[in-house]
């Protein structure tokens, strides 16, 4: 065990000291943080401009429609939750002879975003107006969403003429057409799920990034130290085993350090961010570090099999698809079980050992988990760790002096049958 720390030491204080460490580990809280504020200010002050005429032989209609919009962009525009807000111009006009064709070369030359062309309806054997027709003509396809906010606006006003036409006073339909204002308030034993996620999926890109990159880590080091030849020496006084050992620890150990600094800095910017809101409980901060300690030793236990049976970079290249791929899987797998963490396909997969580290700490951190589930990740994982590192530090333990051509898969099986 003696030897085993002594690697460990030796690769963690070697990796510590470089500047690739210094500047990812800097550099990255940086970029993140300038994206998260640059976003939330981006959109604080997106405000889109609109300007649209309303055209009908109802001059009433028109200004009714022209006050609605107003109120409406009024009541949107000191909302705080709106991250876009579009500011509409409208006229109000009437119907001439040459309008239609005016406002057809306004929109040509950029001058009008679109023009709502109101027909009145003619009147009802009972006496009572019809329903008009309404017609928007916009510039572009971008300008198509208007639609929306003009039918949203039109509906209380066709509903107020209707009211008036039977006899309701204005107070009165006003009254009735007040809209519902429904407060939400969250239950003291959920916690904020938007914020949630957001912390979860930071948590799980970084899992993700750093057992990726750590667990090739360990490979590489393995090559450079075949190819200098530095093992030859080593080995003289250390097993191999202990030198796989060692160098997983170490290698982890940077990883683990440079996780715990993002997470502070993550946890730091969201308590000093406006607009940014990440909620992490004590429970979730522990999973995510039990189920980070078992992706890198499942991955990284791989890695260094790879690492003992290749000469070079572009030899690993060829072989990382068995690290890459289970990573990908449970990366295009992140929005299905971040949106439905207790369904079926979630259950199943995060069971999987070479997905569990990531899915199931999804699952943990969103979903309902029952407690045997948590369990049997957690075992089933130990599990295929502990026979990974047997067959890797076999394979190890002879490709480590191994040069030349990589080994065939018959001679992998005899290197599993060596004592």
């Amino acid at each position: 065990m003696h030897n085993v720390w002594l690697i460990a030491r030796r690769e963690y204080v070697e990796r510590i000291r470089t500047r690739g460490f210094l500047i990812t580990t800097v550099m990255i809280p940086l970029i993140m943080g300038g994206l998260l504020f640059g976003s939330v200010f981006v959109n604080s002050k997106s405000v889109s401009e609109a300007h649209i005429a309303i055209v009908s032989s109802d001059s009433q209609l028109a200004l009714d429609l022209q006050s609605e919009l107003q109120q409406q962009q009024a009541v949107r525009m000191t909302q705080p939750n709106s991250s876009k807000v579009t500011r509409l111009t409208v006229d109000a006009m009437s119907i001439g002879p040459d309008t239609r064709a005016i406002l057809d070369q306004e929109l040509k030359s950029d001058d009008l975003d679109g023009y709502l062309w109101i027909t009145a309806a003619p009147t009802l054997a009972n006496s009572e107006p019809g329903r008009p027709t309404f017609l928007f003509t916009p510039r572009s396809p971008e300008q198509d969403s208007l639609r929306g906010t003009l039918a949203a606006a039109l509906g209380p006003i066709l509903m107020r003429r209707q009211l008036a036409n039977r006899g309701i006073l204005a107070s009165d339909a006003n009254s009735i057409l007040q809209p519902v204002d429904i407060r939400v308030t969250q239950a003291p034993h959920v916690d904020n799920r938007e914020s949630s996620q957001i912390g979860v999926f930071i948590l799980f890109f970084l899992m993700y990034m750093v057992i990726m990159l750590y667990g090739m880590n360990v490979a590489r080091s393995i090559i450079e130290e075949k190819t200098s030849r530095i093992f030859e020496v080593m080995l003289a006084t250390i097993r191999p085993e202990e030198m796989m050992a060692g160098k997983i620890l170490g290698v982890g150990s940077v990883g683990l350090t440079q996780v715990a600094i993002w997470l502070t800095a993550a946890l730091l910017i969201s308590a000093g961010g406006q607009g940014i809101h990440v909620t992490l409980t004590v429970a979730q901060v522990v999973y995510f570090f039990v189920y980070f300690i078992l992706g890198y030793a499942f991955y990284s236990s791989i890695a260094a099999g790879l690492g003992a049976m290749t000469n070079s970079e572009q030899e690993l290249q060829q072989l990382n698809l068995f690290l890459v791929l289970p990573l990908l899987v449970c990366f295009a797998t992140l929005m299905s079980v971040l949106t439905y963490p207790d369904s079926t396909m979630a259950r199943v997969l995060a069971l999987i050992p070479p997905f569990t580290p990531l899915l199931m700490y999804l699952r943990v951190s969103l979903g309902h988990p029952k407690h045997w589930e948590i369990f049997a990740s957690i075992a089933l994982t130990s599990a295929s760790i502990y026979a990974i590192v047997w067959v890797s530090s076999r394979i190890y333990r002879v490709g480590v002096l191994m040069y030349g051509k990589r080994p065939t898969l018959p001679e992998l099986l005899r290197w599993l049958k060596y004592s």
